[in-house]
C-alpha cells in the first residue's frame, strides 16, 4: 500500500505541510509506503475544458506543463490520496484546483482511474473557511467515485503563522484520527 499527500499551500513548512507530515507519519508507523507532494509553488496550468483526455483515453492531458502529469502518475499509483490546503477567499488553493480539474477528467475519461482508492481533505485557515474548503475537496473525492475516511471531527485546524496548528490541539487529534481511519481501512481492504 502506498499513499500520497498533496500540499495545495505556497508556504514551504506551513501549516498545511505540518498536518499532511503528521498524517503520512502515522500511516508510515502502519507500514505503508508514503510520498509527499507540493503544487503550492508550482505552476500547474488549468483544464481549458479542449475534450482530449476523452478522445485519447492515454491517461494523458494535452494542456502542457511540466508538473501535471507527473504529480498524476503518483495519483494513479497511489492507494490513498490526501489533499491539503490552506483557506485563500473561501476556498482551496488555485494550484491544487488546477491539478484536480485536470487529474479528475483524465481519470474519469480513462475509465476511473481514482475509482474505490481512499483519502480525505485537509482544510487549514487562520479564522473561517474550512468547512468549504474541505467540502469543496470532499466533492472531488466522491465525483471520482473514491473512498473517504472520516474522523472525530472534520480534517480542519486553525493557523495563521507557520506552526500555529502545533496548538490546535483537536485538530491534531483529528488529523491522528484521520490517518488511524485511513490505514485501518487500507489494511482492511488489502486482506
Amino acid at each position: 500500500m502506498n499513499a500520497i499527500a498533496i500540499n495545495g499551500s505556497p508556504r514551504t513548512g506551513g501549516n498545511t505541510e505540518i498536518l499532511l507530515k503528521r498524517c503520512l507519519e502515522r500511516l508510515k508507523a502502519e507500514k505503508i509506503e508514503t510520498e509527499f507532494v507540493s503544487v503550492g509553488t508550482r505552476l500547474v496550468k488549468p483544464c481549458t475544458a479542449c475534450g482530449q483526455c476523452a478522445k485519447m483515453k492515454n491517461k494523458t492531458c494535452a494542456v502542457k506543463d511540466d508538473e501535471f502529469h507527473p504529480i498524476f502518475a503518483s495519483m494513479v499509483k497511489a492507494d490513498i490520496i490526501v489533499l491539503g490546503s490552506p483557506v485563500y477567499f473561501g476556498s482551496a488553493t488555485p494550484n491544487l484546483m488546477a491539478l484536480l480539474d485536470r487529474a479528475g477528467y483524465v481519470s474519469r475519461a480513462n475509465g476511473g482511474l481514482f475509482a474505490r482508492k481512499l483519502g480525505g481533505p485537509i482544510a487549514v485557515a487562520r479564522r473561517a473557511g474550512q468547512n468549504f474548503t474541505y467540502a469543496q475537496l470532499a466533492f472531488w473525492y466522491t465525483i471520482n467515485d473514491m473512498i473517504v475516511a472520516g474522523s472525530t471531527y472534520w480534517n480542519i485546524a486553525i493557523g495563521r503563522q507557520a506552526g500555529d496548528v502545533k496548538e490546535d490541539q483537536e485538530g491534531l487529534q483529528t488529523i491522528d484520527r484521520f490517518a488511524e481511519n485511513l490505514a485501518w481501512l487500507a489494511h482492511k481492504l488489502q486482506a
